[in-house]
């Protein structure tokens, strides 16, 4: 799958957008400030490295967090009209959820991923962007906070603990905070567990509209194969008809014998 130029910069306006209509202040003279340095890497940086997992495509991880940022108001929605306690604002939670992934754009020195030069790896394993080796290694999580930190962007509590905790159990760095259910140890706010939802929610849409569109290119190349082949069976079944006698047939499929 991939996305048009356009989509691209209609994806990449939106974000813009977003922040712009969210934040104010200083806060968002510094968001501005990185997003304007890092706008080259981040409208071409894919979500993911493997073609089966998610958004692994050219703008694929802007994609994903615009994904992430409606599905976490919309459950939000449901938790607080359902009678969950919510203790952050709309701006903790779409700061939390523009952010969470933001390490995937790499850091001030170079991007996070590189396109795989190796055709085997892509051919047999999908392993369409591979991770950078130049830039020193860290999680997804601790980059994108350090970044955060380089442009002097600050995070209130529950913005942190929602981008620090978005990938659930899937981390296991994030037992700790799910598992603690005694006062002093278990989550004061459930802005984690939104976006943890909101997240899960994205990664699996993705995943099912990269499925689905293979299976339609697949569909659409067995029905054209499926149209020659009936276009050449009656091609076939138009000779033989108009043909009387066996060497009739012989002629009119590979011409007439030499003598």
């Amino acid at each position: 799958m991939q996305l048009t130029e356009q989509q691209i910069q209609d994806n990449w306006s939106k974000m813009r957008t977003i922040i712009n209509n969210t934040f104010s202040g200083e806060r968002l003279e510094n968001l501005n400030k990185m997003y304007d340095d890092l706008e080259d890497r981040m409208v071409i940086a894919p979500a993911s490295g493997k073609e089966h997992f998610h958004n692994a495509f050219v703008g694929g991880y802007v994609d994903h967090v615009l994904h992430v940022v409606d599905f976490s108001l919309k459950v939000n929605q449901i938790w607080k009209d359902s009678g969950a306690h919510i203790n952050y604002t709309d701006e903790e939670l779409i700061f939390a959820a523009l952010h969470h992934d933001l390490g995937k754009v790499g850091d001030l020195e170079g991007e996070y991923y590189v396109p795989n030069d190796s055709d085997w790896h892509r051919k047999n394993q999908g392993l369409i962007f591979k991770h950078n080796d130049e830039i020193q290694y860290m999680t997804v999580t601790d980059r994108s906070v350090f970044l955060l930190n380089q442009y002097g962007i600050k995070m209130s509590k529950w913005e942190y603990l929602g981008l620090r905790l978005t990938d659930g159990m899937y981390e296991d760095a994030n037992k700790g905070y799910y598992t603690g259910y005694i006062h002093a140890t278990r989550l004061r706010s459930n802005i984690a567990y939104v976006l943890h939802q909101a997240d899960m929610m994205a990664t699996h849409i993705e995943y099912d509209r990269w499925e689905r569109g293979d299976k339609v290119e697949s569909e659409k190349v067995k029905k054209s194969v499926n149209k020659i082949k009936d276009a050449v069976d009656t091609e076939i079944k138009e000779k033989f008809t108009k043909s009387t006698d066996a060497k009739d047939i012989f002629n009119e499929l590979f011409g007439e014998a030499k003598k």
